[in-house]
């Protein structure tokens, strides 16, 4: 197995205690289907749908959706969703990097803090402009280096070993410069704008352990850590901790987020 794969595999892995979130990524699920003008009738594809806060979002609406996620743990708690909602929606494991669908099969395809964990953006791209029919709309949200998630993940990346080669950081789908040029002139009409997600949660010490728990690339971190540097683990959660403290008030947690909107050419 390659170092793409077993990346892949880590990943797969690494988010399947990833559900506990999506009370507070569902909060936000309805910015992102508005903004990509999904409606009623759309063929749509959610890429790297987690437990389908937005696939539900959208076909609540009457979109004929599909979601697809890496991680099959996620799509078993998505199509629970969807029975416990009456709603209609299928849901595939699939890989971002190699989407098991036609050529232009999609009038939108979205993601919502998902397809930025594929090792290589050049073929996520690639791939979720190939199903999206021309003409059609690609949204996504994503979090800027410059803000809290975005500084989370340097902030791992300085404790954690580094990632195999050819593979690029998250953080960077929240930079408008890089996203310009990873869609490239394949699309038109190339929009951005800001939001904010607010988690609930009563002190950054909290906000840190429900992040261990529950968020793949902590969890590995810190389990890696503990075994090997539990002095370096200290250090890492001390400055866990003080970051999430920049941004907490009232007992929340501020994260702002980019979104992106374009037409396939």
């Amino acid at each position: 197995m390659d170092a793409i794969a077993k990346f892949k595999e880590a990943a797969r892995a690494g988010w399947e205690s990833f559900a506990p979130t999506e009370m507070a990524t569902g909060s936000v699920a309805p910015k992102l289907v508005k903004f990509a003008g999904l409606q009623r009738g759309m063929r749509v594809l959610d890429v790297g749908c987690g437990t389908g806060v937005v696939a539900l979002t959208a076909a609540r609406i009457g979109a004929r959706v599909t979601g697809s996620d890496l991680t099959p743990k996620l799509i078993e708690r998505a199509k629970e969703n969807s029975k416990l909602m009456g709603l209609d929606i299928a849901w595939d494991v699939g890989d971002a990097e190699d989407l098991p669908y036609k050529d232009g099969e999609f009038d939108a395809v979205v993601s919502q803090f998902g397809h930025m964990f594929a090792p290589r953006p050049e073929v996520a791209v690639r791939e979720m402009l190939r199903v999206l029919k021309p003409g059609g709309a690609i949204a996504f949200s994503t979090w800027p280096p410059e803000l809290l998630v975005g500084r989370m993940f340097a902030l791992q990346g300085r404790y954690a070993p580094p990632p195999p080669p050819g593979t690029s950081p998250p953080h960077q789908w929240g930079d408008p410069n890089i996203v310009r040029d990873r869609l490239g002139d394949a699309v038109t009409d190339l929009f951005f704008d800001r939001d904010v997600m607010y988690f609930q949660i009563l002190s950054p010490q909290h906000q840190r352990v429900f992040l261990e728990t529950n968020v793949g690339p902590v969890a590995k971190l810190v389990e890696g850590l503990s075994r090997s540097d539990p002095a370096k683990l200290a250090a890492f959660r001390a400055d866990l901790e003080q970051l999430m403290g920049l941004y907490f008030d009232d007992n929340r947690i501020k994260q702002d987020f980019l979104l992106t909107r374009a037409r396939k050419r």
